[in-house]
């Protein structure tokens, strides 16, 4: 039975009053076997700040990227249930309970958490261009992907940690686009995935740039899709 839980949290100049709030809300809800925050490039007094936080942390000297700093902090845990979050709390530990207890009670290799599922539920939108391009993405990743879901970006994801040891080494992708990679390749190998819809309030200050997101996102859907169909005649 699948039962530990472990939580990567990555982050890169992140709002320190916010993720302390967020880790503690996290730990309260899920109780986790460990609180994993991964962050890159931070500056000492980043780190100083960090010391009331109730969490291990992982320190790189450079900007490795979320999907490099998420394969990372998965590799260090050795909980049943791997779950990477946000660091602006954008998906409430409520919602991230639920992603977690798609894989725990049920038989879910992969649970993805939604903000577009029908069901979800939305307080605050993004930016009229940040959704355009969202939706835009995601519509552009039905036609392209085998894998069919309505939110392929979802800051929430949990994985059954022997599905995450069966797919890792082919996990390339370090940064955003890292979350399609996984999840093509964990369908590809035969496992089950779960969209959940989930509450979702954006949050404002991202440090996420837009246009090289949007276009390593554009690039990376065809590259795991070659990467896809190459490893199905292997």
């Amino acid at each position: 039975m699948k039962n530990s839980i472990g939580v990567v949290i990555p982050a890169y100049n992140p709002n320190l009053k916010k993720l302390e709030r967020y880790v503690k809300e996290l730990d309260e809800l899920l109780c986790p076997d460990t609180i994993l925050i991964e962050i890159d490039n931070p500056s000492q007094s980043e780190l100083n700040q960090m010391k009331d936080i109730p969490a291990r942390v992982g320190v790189s000297d450079v900007r490795r990227g979320k999907g490099a700093a998420i394969t990372q902090g998965f590799n260090k845990l050795k909980s049943d249930i791997l779950v990477f979050v946000d660091a602006d709390g954008s998906a409430p530990a409520k919602s991230v309970k639920k992603v977690c207890d798609s894989v725990k009670q049920s038989h879910v290799d992969l649970a993805v958490g939604s903000r577009r599922h029908p069901n979800s539920n939305v307080k605050v939108h993004q930016s009229d261009i940040r959704r355009l391009l969202g939706d835009g993405f995601s519509f552009l990743s039905q036609i392209i992907l085998e894998v069919k879901l309505y939110d392929y970006q979802c800051g929430v994801k949990a994985i059954d940690k022997k599905v995450w040891k069966d797919v890792q080494k082919d996990i390339e992708k370090e940064g955003f686009s890292w979350d399609i990679e996984l999840i093509s390749i964990v369908s590809m190998r035969g496992h089950n995935i779960e969209e959940v819809p989930i509450e979702w309030e954006d949050q404002p200050g991202s440090t996420v740039k837009m246009v090289p997101t949007v276009l390593e996102l554009f690039k990376a859907l065809f590259t795991v899709r070659r990467k896809i169909k190459k490893m199905r005649r292997a």
